[in-house]
């Protein structure tokens, strides 16, 4: 009876995390793509210029798991989203999947974003 009940909360559980998975990434809209590779934290580098994570900045795998800073050190470079604080130091990072990847377009710089325009919605961008 117990395992019963035991299998029965894992199966819904599980059932529950799934659509959740299948679901895109929602990115802010202050968010710049980049290309992302980690020296030595909290040094990081984006698009070949050197930056710096923010204290308790957060960085998030292409499976959208938290990792450490270190655990990408030394690591090719990564094609990513990030949103920085008011400082300009990194706040939020989002390692991109392939299917992440093909959204086109996507600013890499302010001035990009400031020109183009976001819809909420469908969660993309168009060029002027």
């Amino acid at each position: 009876m117990f395992r019963c009940a035991l299998l029965t909360l894992i199966a819904a559980a599980l059932a529950a995390a799934l659509p959740a998975a299948a679901e895109p990434r929602p990115f802010p809209a202050s968010a710049l793509r980049a290309e992302f590779s980690v020296e030595q934290p909290p040094q990081v580098r984006l698009d070949g210029r050197s930056a710096r994570l923010a204290p308790g900045a957060r960085i998030r795998s292409a499976d959208n798991l938290i990792v450490v800073p270190a655990a990408l050190a030394g690591q090719v470079p990564a094609t990513v989203h990030y949103t920085v604080d008011s400082y300009g130091l990194l706040m939020d990072v989002w390692v991109l999947t392939a299917e992440e990847r093909a959204l086109q377009p996507w600013p890499r710089t302010a001035a990009e974003a400031a020109a183009w325009r976001y819809d909420p919605l469908a969660r993309r961008w168009s060029k002027p």
